[in-house]
């Protein structure tokens, strides 16, 4: 199988560095595992989501099929019938499961699937003892970066398990996580408990909503160097019209004014399409959202006591009313700009206005593990905690949905082989969000990255940025 993965022209790929990088995801991968018992590892609570464990699997899968096959002589693959259980979507490489059964996969256990990452872990060290070709080498950045893609699907997909569960669980109690940390709660416990740390200030005001002006004009926009995906690339010319970006991202309490004001009985507000899936789908409130008489997305208006489920278990919307709301459809998020008289920007507006600027905000290396209300600490790609002067991130909380469609760049071809269906056959029916989220980790986001997801899609952490 000979397969050419993505990186910007000239990009200079150091082994150690990668090296330092595979070992770092692949430990983060199983921290973020600590919480959680064998049984939760077995959830799959939306056609969307997947069990913690095929993560596990999954992304194990990847180094074992496009890395150790092909540049680790005399390599044994661990169970051959993983080659085809755990491959997700890359019909060119070989059969698999539909995606709805991955929850029955009871066998293989999940410590088994730890013998197998034990496995592949063990060969890729001796794969990392030999001169690695340039090839084997990005390769290896690819599968890291797709493991940090499937930590934050994991955390997603943990979220909506735990919603869905009658007693509410905690994925974590209070206090910050990092990936070297041991786990110092197990999911579970009282959804009442004392709240500290991790929402500590979220009563205060949010800060005023301000724009900040773009000249526009030719810009230049996609990866302009260093590790990308295919769909970043090739970097053209774009021209933009004068625009205003607004300086955060929309709070919970703003949203709750949408929903007293009938935001969701208003049909004026929303595409046809996002009316249709109002109605059909019986939205009242952005999925999480409770009515504390027990009647979730039922209802509206901010003089109703809604709770909100996050990762930190169950917390009233008082407390969160400073914060960005999260878990909004393409649609929400249109019908609400459209209420507030403003638009969502393009995601080449969103670049623009990103680029050139640091990687920092609440991001997965935080620790806060939902969106918050802090307009000074800023955490960088390093790790590093500090004030941010200028009181606007791009980066973090939640993803932002854009209003450009999901397609490839001028000159954007798929790769060949297996790899080739990375991204390309999605560009049909799905919206660009930019920015990462609070489950984002921060050394794998940057302006030029672009996730996409269909318009009705509520389980991500995606939020809402205005713009004029």
């Amino acid at each position: 199988m000979s397969i050419t993965t993505f990186s910007s022209p000239g990009a200079a790929i150091p082994a150690s560095g990668i090296l330092t990088r595979f070992n770092e995801v692949r430990r983060s991968t199983l921290a973020l595992c600590e919480p959680l018992s064998a049984e939760d590892m077995m959830v799959q609570s939306c056609p969307e989501a997947s069990p913690a464990k095929w993560h596990l699997a999954h992304t194990t899968w990847f180094f074992e099929s496009f890395v150790l096959r092909e540049f680790l002589p005399g390599y044994r693959v661990f169970n051959a019938d993983f080659s085809w259980l755990f491959n997700s979507y890359y019909e060119s490489f070989s059969a698999f499961p539909e995606k709805r059964l991955r929850a029955s996969f009871s066998r293989p256990g999940v410590e088994e699937i730890r013998c197998y990452r034990e496995h592949v872990d063990a060969a890729m060290e001796r794969l990392f003892e030999r001169e690695l070709e340039p090839e084997a080498l990005r390769r290896i950045e690819l599968g890291a970066n797709h493991e940090e893609q499937h930590q934050e699907l994991m955390l997603t997909d943990i979220l909506n398990a735990f919603f869905t569960n009658p007693l509410k669980p905690k994925y974590r109690d209070q206090g910050s996580w990092s990936a070297g940390e041991d786990a110092r709660t197990t999911a579970g416990g009282d959804a009442g408990a004392t709240r500290e740390q991790g929402n500590k200030g979220t009563r205060d005001q949010a800060a005023p909503l301000g724009f900040t002006q773009f000249e526009g004009g030719l810009k230049e926009a996609g990866n302009a160097g260093g590790f990308c995906f295919d769909n970043e690339l090739p970097r053209h010319r774009v021209w933009l019209e004068p625009f205003a970006m607004a300086n955060r991202l929309v709070t919970c309490g703003e949203f709750a004014e949408f929903m007293a004001d009938g935001g969701y009985r208003k049909p004026e507000l929303w595409l046809s399409a996002g009316w249709d899936a109002v109605k059909a789908n019986g939205w009242r409130a952005p999925l999480y959202w409770t009515d504390r008489d027990g009647a979730k997305n039922d209802g509206a208006g901010r003089d109703r006591e809604w709770t909100m489920f996050t990762l930190r278990g169950e917390l009233p919307l008082e407390e969160l009313a400073a914060a960005p709301v999260s878990q909004v459809s393409f649609y929400e998020a249109d019908a609400y700009a459209r209420w507030a008289g403003r638009r969502l920007p393009t995601e080449f507006e969103w670049e623009a206005a990103a680029e050139g600027k640091p990687v920092e905000g609440n991001l997965l290396d935080s620790g806060n593990l939902l969106p918050i209300h802090s307009t000074n600490l800023a955490q960088n790609q390093n790790g590093a905690k500090h004030q941010n002067e200028s009181g606007t991130n791009y980066y973090g909380d939640c993803w932002v949905w854009t209003s450009s469609a999901y397609l490839g760049y001028p000159g954007f071809k798929p790769l060949e082989g297996a790899l080739g269906e990375y991204n390309g056959k999605f560009m049909s029916g799905q919206m660009v969000l930019r920015g990462g989220s609070c489950v984002t980790p921060a050394k794998h986001i940057r302006s030029s990255y672009r996730n996409f997801f269909s318009p009705e899609t509520r389980w991500q952490f995606s939020g809402i940025r205005l713009a004029t």
